[in-house]
């Protein structure tokens, strides 16, 4: 069988150059980057043409994607080829909220004349990609290594060792892209599955106050997914199971020995998912979060406090077009083996945390929540966090503003009524 040459380096340099500049124009002319799913097909097989659409604006974004695209197929010798791409789905109207995406694609069969590296353009797009069709039965441009340094693409001279090295690149050669297009699977460590289980859960902050004495009050808070999905599809129900922990203290910073007033320990086990149900325009979304969780301060004797509670916390989020979310969640908890020591806890705390919550994208995020127990009991405590990214300090975390008055701020004290304290500090997870 007579052997096809590989694509002319004069004609592969300008096809590269054109498919890297087209496509950068029209990702920021029009908040659609398209690219093909792979970087090699042979004449005849399906390739789809996977398209983004990023809403940059300032209010929400509406977007119909065309049924079919037509496709300009170019070659080295000047053929032109035009072909269709179908819509993959049947989904083509989109409303995208600011600063999301929507993802969409399309079906195209790559030319029987098609031989080589072949520019691909996208009728009415100002975009270009490349793929190489010269086919199976001989080695093909997209599969061969290159050899040979990094240079300097103006004067032409190598790189100096150090600078590739210092990108990750070898300074003899590089990976073909169809090597690069299937990474190498390597070997996960014990660490690694952690850190990628474990997440944010409650607010984690540090404030100080200073009515009636100084203290500090300060909460840690995280999570771990017990099992996690594979690759980039959605969990299923089974693997939205968590265990966590969160530590609340309230500490006394006046005295002169600064001893912890007292400290809550707050181990939890639910299952969790923000995106059960979702509307067609994507503004509202309804999630659960229910499980079991134990309350203790860890003391002994008169001192000691522990409740436990199962509760059901659904979750209805409501995203703005400007670019924020309002989330409704009221945690409604039935109490069980509460302590003898303070049996009467529900007197005071409640059955339903009424929470609400208003954030920004990376912005403001302002929460409140209201108890209210017998004989009027109330409790209320409001959150404002403000990114430090956004003010002259340019540091991550927030600036973090707390005001509670009520029951409850320490367990030890859940009988005891606290008037109106402002603190402020610091947020990392608001």
């Amino acid at each position: 069988m007579p052997s096809r040459r590989l694509a002319h380096p004069r004609f592969t340099l300008h096809v590269l150059t054109a498919a890297v500049a087209l496509c950068a124009a029209g990702s920021a002319a029009a908040g659609v980057s398209y690219r093909l799913d792979r970087p090699s097909a042979a004449p005849g097989e399906t390739v789809t043409i996977e398209a983004v659409y990023f809403n940059e604006g300032s209010a929400r974004a509406n977007w119909e994607a065309p049924p079919e695209l037509v496709l300009q197929w170019r070659s080295q010798d000047g053929q032109i080829v035009r072909s269709l791409a179908k819509l993959a789905g049947d989904r083509a109207s989109y409303s995208v909220p600011v600063n999301n995406f929507a993802r969409m694609a399309w079906t195209a069969v790559v030319p029987s004349t098609a031989r080589g590296l072949q520019a691909v353009s996208i009728e009415g797009q100002p975009s270009m990609m490349a793929l190489d069709a010269t086919g199976r039965e001989t080695g093909t441009l997209a599969s061969t290594p290159a050899q040979g340094p990094v240079v300097d693409a103006r004067s032409g001279q190598p790189v100096p060792v150090a600078a590739v090295t210092a990108v990750g690149a070898s300074p003899d050669g590089g990976p073909a892209p169809t090597a690069a297009a299937i990474p190498s699977a390597q070997p996960v460590t014990a660490f690694d599955r952690f850190r990628s289980s474990i997440s944010e859960y409650k607010p984690v902050y540090f404030d100080i106050g200073t009515r009636g004495q100084t203290t500090a009050r300060f909460q840690i808070s995280a999570k771990y997914r017990l099992f996690s999905p594979s690759g980039d599809r959605p969990a299923t129900w089974g693997e939205n199971f968590y265990l966590a922990y969160t530590q609340t203290s309230l500490w006394d910073l006046q005295s002169d020995s600064m001893p912890f007033i007292d400290t809550t320990f707050n181990p939890s086990a639910f299952w969790l998912s923000d995106n059960i149900w979702q509307s067609a325009n994507q503004n509202w979304r309804f999630g659960m979060n229910t499980g079991v969780e134990h309350n203790s301060n860890g003391k002994d004797g008169a001192d000691s406090r522990s409740v436990n509670d199962g509760y059901i916390e659904p979750r209805f989020h409501y995203r703005f077009d400007s670019g924020s979310t309002l989330t409704f969640a009221p945690k409604v908890k039935a109490y069980f083996s509460v302590a003898d020591e303070n049996r009467d806890y529900a007197d005071y705390a409640g059955r339903v945390d009424w929470q609400l919550r208003w954030a920004q994208d990376n912005g403001a995020v302002v929460s409140a929540m209201y108890r209210q127990g017998d004989q009027k009991r109330r409790t209320t405590q409001l959150d404002f966090a403000w990114p430090l990214q956004r003010t002259w300090l340019n540091m991550n975390g927030y600036l973090h503003l707390q005001y509670f008055n009520g029951y409850g701020e320490t367990l030890l004290g859940y009988n005891q009524r606290n008037e109106s304290q402002f603190r402020v500090g610091l947020s990392l997870v608001p």
